[in-house]
C-alpha cells in the first residue's frame, strides 16, 4: 500500500467583528492582529468622506496612517495602490469600501506579502471573506487567487446606509451557491472532480438561510443587514476550504460573465447571477420556481427587464456562457446551449 501523502493548506480570517459601529473597534482589532507600524488605507473618495475619514482617524492614534483613493478594479489601479503601498512602507492594509477596494487590497497584500482588513461599506457579493479577486480588463473580468483577510470589520449601521439594492444583489449571490454546488456534484459524477463535503455544507447553509429567512430582509433594516452578513461571510469561508470558488460558482456565473461581455456594467455581478441561477436551476432539474420567489421577495431583479438586457442580449449570454469558463464542468457541457434551446430556457422561467 502506498503512503499516505495528500496534504491541505487553508487559510481563515482570524478576526471577524460584525455589528452596530463596529467600526469603533478598527485600532482594537488591528492591535490584536499584532500589525506593523505603517497602516495605508485602500478607500474610495465619497466612501472616505462617509466612513474613511473616521477610520483614518482612529487608527492614526496608535499607526502612521496614510490612505490612497482609487476606482474601479483594474491594472492601473491595482498598480497605482501598490506604488502607495510600497511608499509608505505598509505593513498592513485596510479595505474601505465596496467589492473593487477589497478585490484591490487582495491582490496588494497577495504582491506584498503584507495582511490586509475587509471593511466592507456595502455587500453586493460573497466576496468579503474569499480569497478570491475579480480585476477587470477591457474586455472582461478576470477571477484571481489572492489571499483572505487577515481580519474582517462588517458595520452593520454602515451597510445598512448603503442602497438596499447592494445587500439585494449579496443575497443574490449566495442564494445561487445552489445551482454551483449541483454543477461541482454533475462534476464529480461525472468527471471525477474532487469535492470537499465541509465546502459544501458551508455554502448550502448559506444559501439556504437566506431562502428560508427572505420574508425578513427589508430595506432600511439594520437588523436585515446583521442578518445576510453571517450567510455572506460564511459563503466567503466555503471557498477558502475548497481552495477554489466552486462551491459558490458554476453555470450560473458563467452567464453572469457572458453578460459582462455583451453589455458592461449594466446590472451588479449578484443580481446577474441570481437571474442565472433561476435558469440553471431548472436546467438542472430543480426547484427554480424557489429559488425565483426568494429573489423577488427580497427585491433582486429576475427578468432580463429588471436587468437593463433585452431579450436577445439575455439568449446571447446563454448561449456564450459554456466559453467563459472551459475547464469548469458545469450543466452546460461542452456543447452548451444553441438558440433556440436558450430562449425556450428563458421564456420559461418568466426571465424574457
Amino acid at each position: 500500500m502506498a503512503d499516505f501523502t495528500k496534504n491541505k493548506s487553508m487559510e481563515f480570517p482570524r478576526i471577524v467583528d460584525i455589528g452596530h459601529d463596529a467600526i469603533d473597534n478598527t485600532p482594537k482589532v488591528c492591535n490584536a492582529l499584532q500589525f506593523g507600524k505603517n497602516g495605508l488605507i485602500v478607500t474610495g473618495t465619497k466612501t472616505y468622506e462617509a466612513v474613511g475619514k473616521k477610520i483614518e482617524d482612529l487608527v492614526s492614534e496608535k499607526y502612521e496612517t496614510s490612505t490612497v483613493h482609487t476606482g474601479n478594479a483594474t491594472n492601473d489601479n491595482l498598480k497605482r495602490v501598490e506604488d502607495a503601498a510600497k511608499e509608505h512602507k505598509a505593513s498592513f492594509l485596510l479595505a474601505v469600501g465596496g467589492g473593487s477596494k477589497i478585490d484591490i487590497s487582495k491582490m496588494v497584500a497577495s504582491n506584498l506579502n503584507i495582511p490586509f482588513i475587509s471593511i466592507p461599506t456595502s455587500v453586493a457579493h460573497d466576496g468579503i471573506a474569499s480569497d478570491r479577486a475579480s480585476i477587470k480588463s477591457e474586455k472582461k473580468s478576470m477571477s484571481v487567487s489572492a489571499v483572505s483577510p487577515t481580519g474582517i470589520i462588517a458595520d452593520t449601521r454602515v451597510i445598512n446606509e448603503a442602497p438596499y439594492r447592494y445587500l439585494a444583489a449579496g443575497c443574490a449571490d449566495v442564494i445561487s451557491n445552489l445551482t454551483a454546488l449541483t454543477d461541482w456534484d454533475f462534476a464529480n459524477r461525472m468527471q471525477g472532480e474532487e469535492i470537499s463535503s465541509s465546502a459544501v455544507l458551508i455554502s448550502r447553509y448559506a444559501a439556504e438561510e437566506i431562502i428560508s429567512n427572505c420574508e425578513i430582509i427589508k430595506p432600511g433594516i439594520e437588523k436585515s443587514v446583521w442578518f445576510v452578513l453571517k450567510p455572506i461571510v460564511a459563503s466567503g469561508v466555503s471557498m477558502l476550504i475548497a481552495g477554489s470558488s466552486r462551491p459558490t460558482s458554476g453555470s450560473e456565473h458563467m452567464f453572469s460573465h457572458a453578460l459582462d461581455v455583451i453589455k458592461p456594467e449594466t446590472a451588479l455581478h449578484g443580481e446577474q447571477c441570481g437571474v442565472g441561477s433561476i435558469m440553471m436551476m431548472k436546467l438542472q432539474g430543480g426547484n427554480w420556481k424557489k429559488t425565483r420567489d426568494a429573489l423577488k421577495t427580497i427585491g433582486a431583479p429576475t427578468t432580463a427587464k429588471e436587468l437593463g438586457f433585452t431579450d436577445e442580449e439575455i439568449i446571447d449570454a446563454l448561449v456564450m456562457a459554456k466559453d467563459m469558463r472551459k475547464e469548469r464542468f458545469t450543466i452546460l457541457g461542452d456543447r452548451g446551449l444553441n438558440e433556440e434551446a436558450a430562449e425556450k430556457l428563458a421564456r420559461s422561467t418568466g426571465v424574457i
